[in-house]
């Protein structure tokens, strides 16, 4: 799209909120990321709203619905229509950042410009009326067309107002295969240290975003010290030579291809940014200078643990991430039913799917490891075939009162004999079919006089 005048097309629920406010003779706008998405072609997640009137003022306007004082001290009020909240925001400006996060002060404007001047990127400095005419002062949309991400005014000052602004730009230029504009990029490098300061939980929302965009890699490559200030742990990783014929790349350009070779979801692309992060604390090298990471992915399993809380990542992301790491280093075995149904029966069928996803993008970004995604696919089909066998307990066609009406009396014999029964059905050498094991709980029986 050109960088003109142009239009948007603003739906009916949106536009009745910023008609009203007409009505009762005040300016107001969709704004900020609503008018982006929708120049782009895309479906805007919320819209949000910008008006001269004061917090008080919206909420008199809105007095028959349901309205929410959100942040009133920085001038927005939530309505809610019909369960979808709208937030309205009077133009502002704000002063000084002692915290590079919240404003010190907040001043209320009478101008749509001074407002969109406060924001971080020109890509969300535009606004649109209620018959969607786009209003852009700072060049957002020569700028979504050139595929630039290019700070508001000086990059210095917008990052030194909000640190996290530098982890917003890095997420969109992600999300949108976008290019940093040099000055920006510059101001990140130098200031990228200020994100020490912020929050683990804005840090971890924006790491999460950045890594499931399209263009992750660019980002990864371009920005490896932004990084590894959230990660300071991946430091070492950077350069960090593998001395081993099945990789081609040292262990950040591995770690970079494998988190693009995953699919986009947030555990899987924490998993990869994070798999490896064991191998320079386990490398060694043999007398022919081969380099071997023995016991990597049990070291990278501790330290992404430690990592996701500091984060302030929910339990099961952490849990199942640092599972992840721990155990990708299991083979690609694609022709043994019996290791695939005891993964199974160990982790459960939608762990293992994780895992051979892990272990398909792993293999990728090794640049030798020709035919991962064919083995991959093997393994999955084989996967899907085991996971309709038994491979639990519960699946077990014999149960711990056939064994009490067999004569083993009560207490931890039962569960010995069921598991014992389930490990010869996940190695093949029994099949689950009660007769066959009531056959063999009558073999273990005979040989243990403890059973009784």
């Amino acid at each position: 799209m050109g960088a003109g005048v142009s239009r948007i097309v603003i739906p009916a629920q949106a536009r009745s909120l910023l008609l009203r406010l007409n009505a009762a003779g005040y300016a107001a706008y969709a704004v900020g990321g609503c008018v982006r998405d929708s120049i782009r072609g895309e479906e805007p997640a919320d819209w949000d709203i910008c008006t001269d009137a004061e917090p008080e003022q919206t909420a008199a306007c809105f007095a028959d619905c349901r309205t929410v004082l959100t942040g009133a001290r920085y001038g927005t009020v939530t309505v809610i229509l019909d369960g979808t909240p709208y937030e309205i925001t009077t133009f502002r400006e704000e002063h000084g950042y002692s915290d590079s996060r919240h404003p010190d002060g907040v001043s209320f404007l009478r101008s749509l410009e001074g407002d969109l001047a406060r924001r971080d990127f020109t890509v969300n400095a535009m606004a649109a009326d209620a018959d969607g005419r786009v209003i852009d002062r700072f060049g957002g949309m020569e700028d979504i067309r050139q595929g630039t991400i290019r700070c508001v005014g000086d990059p210095a000052q917008r990052f030194t107002e909000d640190a996290l602004r530098m982890l917003r730009a890095l997420r969109f230029a992600a999300r949108f295969g976008f290019a940093v504009e040099p000055e920006t990029e510059d101001a990140i490098h130098a200031l990228c240290g200020r994100l020490r300061a912020v929050a683990p939980e804005r840090l971890r929302k924006e790491l999460s975003g950045l890594l499931c965009g399209q263009a992750v890699r660019g980002v990864l490559e371009r920005f490896s010290d932004v990084i590894c200030v959230l990660i300071p742990e991946l430091t070492p990783c950077i350069g960090f030579r593998q001395w081993n014929y099945h990789h081609k790349y040292d262990v950040w350009e591995h770690t970079i291809r494998a988190v693009e070779a995953a699919p986009p979801t947030e555990p899987l692309r924490l998993a990869m940014l994070l798999h490896d992060i064991g191998k320079p604390a386990s490398f060694t090298l043999d007398k022919q200078l081969v380099g071997h990471f023995y016991g990597h992915a049990v070291i990278g399993g501790a330290m992404c643990e430690r990592i996701l809380r500091r984060l302030r990542y929910d339990n099961r992301t952490a849990q199942l991430v640092t599972l992840l790491v721990r155990e990708h280093g299991f083979y690609l075995l694609e022709d043994t039913p019996k290791r695939m149904r005891k993964l199974v029966s160990r982790f459960g069928a939608d762990t293992v799917r994780l895992l051979l996803q892990v272990r398909r993008a792993d293999g990728i970004a090794t640049g030798t490891a020709e035919g991962t995604a064919e083995k991959t696919a093997v393994a999955e089909r084989l996967l899907e075939s085991v996971s309709a066998q038994c491979v639990r307990l519960p699946q077990l066609a014999l149960n711990g009162k056939d064994l009490l009406r067999m004569g083993v009396g009560q207490g931890p014999q039962i569960g010995t004999i069921l598991h014992a029964l389930l490990d010869a059905v996940l190695d093949g050498s029994v099949e689950n079919d009660r007769a066959v094991l009531l056959r063999a709980a009558r073999e273990m029986i005979d040989k243990s006089d403890g059973f009784h």
